[in-house]
């Protein structure tokens, strides 16, 4: 069975600054991976490319044995770091705009998790808390029927109460055999639901393991060994 994601040598870079350098990275179908790694690491810069937000420089990245574009985004679902709705604009009118631009949103399993979340349809974006936007634009992303959710940093608005309901769908709102990369620089957050654990540092994954195994073998949590690496 082909990786979800495969990237071998991939390299790009910004003018001279290079963000991505050689990254090799498998995803497995069914796999939930954490990508852990200080800011300016690439993390943001290897989801765009998976999402097809970004050109490769070098190298290659493929999304289910294709190289990204109009084909794989139909299967991959990608949740931004930051996102600009309209602050007119109601939670029903994005969710509706959702389900006309993705075939397969789930309008109804969208309800039905923006009442668990406790957002009202008809409040405006504008009126909502910064938590409450990204647990609305997390439920969006997860409502979709992907084979690989690419999320960057998407509990770092999300207060402790209802971190516990937005962990438990991310690992078990989604398909049946589909994959998700997590971007954090916090592994504590979303250590839990992870099968597998990869540290980026300087655009390439220095560490990728088995997070139990990871965690038998060293006798220390995802976090501790992380931060031990960033304390290098």
């Amino acid at each position: 069975m082909q990786p979800i994601l495969k990237c071998e040598k991939l390299t790009k870079k910004y003018g001279h600054t290079v963000a991505l350098n050689e990254l090799d990275l498998n995803v497995e179908p069914g796999r939930i991976v954490g990508l852990f790694g200080p800011k300016d690491s690439g993390k943001t810069t290897l989801l765009k490319l998976a999402a097809g937000l970004l050109t490769v420089g070098s190298g290659s990245v493929l999304i289910d044995g294709c190289a990204p574009g109009v084909a794989t985004k139909r299967f991959t679902a990608f949740l931004p770091d930051s996102e600009g709705y309209e602050d007119r604009a109601a939670v029903k009118d994005m969710t509706r705009l959702f389900g006309d631009f993705y075939s397969d949103f789930d309008r109804e399993k969208a309800v039905s998790v923006l009442s668990d979340l406790g957002i009202d349809p008809k409040d405006k974006i504008a009126e909502l808390s910064k938590g409450s936007v990204a647990k609305f634009r997390l439920a969006l992303t997860m409502c979709r029927s992907a084979k690989l959710y690419l999320l960057d940093d998407p509990v770092a608005s999300v207060d402790t109460a209802t971190l516990t309901y937005v962990l438990n769908t991310i690992s078990t709102g989604r398909p049946e055999g589909s994959s998700v990369l997590i971007a954090s620089r916090n592994p504590s957050e979303v250590e839990r639901i992870i099968n597998d654990a990869a540290f980026i540092s300087a655009g390439k994954v220095s560490l990728f393991a088995d997070a139990e195994k990871l965690r038998a073998d060293t006798g220390k949590s995802v976090h501790a060994l992380f931060t031990e690496g960033s304390e290098c």
